[in-house]
């Protein structure tokens, strides 16, 4: 981390030994396991291969088969030390560890081993007053707003409220995950053999973006045709503007 508290990123445009991400934050319902699954299958569609790791007591284990990434499972302590060892012995491997919700001594252990820091956060005051506090507690993590309206005039409300309430802390938010239905087919214990392409493109979208924060290079003419999230001839950000700040959207006139 620098001076001014940005995460500064070891090897910029490659990845060594694997990447740790670990989505977490202190309440539940704003769809880390979700996410976690959504990044992990966006980055198989962009060619890099990851682990989407389970910690989370509550939830039973899902199957690999059919994904775009393997699925582990470490629901006790000891598991998760040996499979993040693991993932750290392997060149050019993503981890994504889905922390699970309402679990501070968790939080506080997975932000100490990781790479990077996501707290997801859903559109409600109650989110909002939460993710800030986690914000203020994890100075390397970043937010992810989730499941976030679709619709024009909601979404221009979501993002009134955090450009309203989370101004402090733009520099640390990144782009919307949109709500996407489908995307619960990814939590079924089998995924079916063809995903709507809806989903393929939000997924690409996230794991786009997180590339982007990570400075891992990626095909992005290969994302381009696939990716709606992303204007036709967009370029990939400048350094100084990473992470991706969050574009307000205003009413069409």
């Amino acid at each position: 981390m620098d001076s001014s508290g940005e995460c500064v990123r070891r090897n910029p445009g490659k990845i060594g030994m694997a990447e740790i991400i670990c989505v977490i934050g202190n309440k539940g319902g704003t769809g880390k396991t979700s996410l976690s699954h959504m990044l992990c299958q966006g980055l198989g569609l962009l060619g890099h291969r990851s682990a989407c790791v389970l910690t989370d007591t509550t939830r039973v284990p899902l199957l690999p088969d059919g994904r775009r990434y393997v699925t582990a499972d470490a629901r006790t302590r000891d598991t998760l030390t040996k499979v993040i060892d693991k993932l750290r012995t392997l060149d050019n491997w993503i981890g994504v560890i889905d922390g699970g919700g309402n679990r501070p001594e968790m939080d506080q252990k997975l932000y100490a081993m990781s790479d990077l820091v996501l707290l997801p956060f859903r559109d409600s005051h109650e989110d909002i007053r939460t993710v800030l506090r986690d914000l203020e507690q994890f100075p390397r993590a970043y937010a992810v707003p989730s499941q976030w309206p679709t619709n024009a005039w909601q979404r221009e409300a979501a993002d009134r409220s955090v450009a309203q309430f989370m101004r402090a802390y733009q520099h640390r938010i990144l782009n919307p995950v949109a709500a996407v239905s489908s995307s619960k087919l990814l939590l079924h214990k089998m995924v079916p053999e063809l995903l709507p392409t809806p989903l393929a493109n939000a997924c690409r979208g996230f794991a786009r973006q997180i590339l982007e924060v990570l400075e891992i290079d990626h095909d992005d003419s290969a994302a381009q045709a696939y990716d709606v999230t992303r204007p036709a001839g967009a370029e990939r950000l400048p350094a100084a503007e990473r992470p991706m700040r969050l574009d307000y959207v205003r009413r069409p006139s």
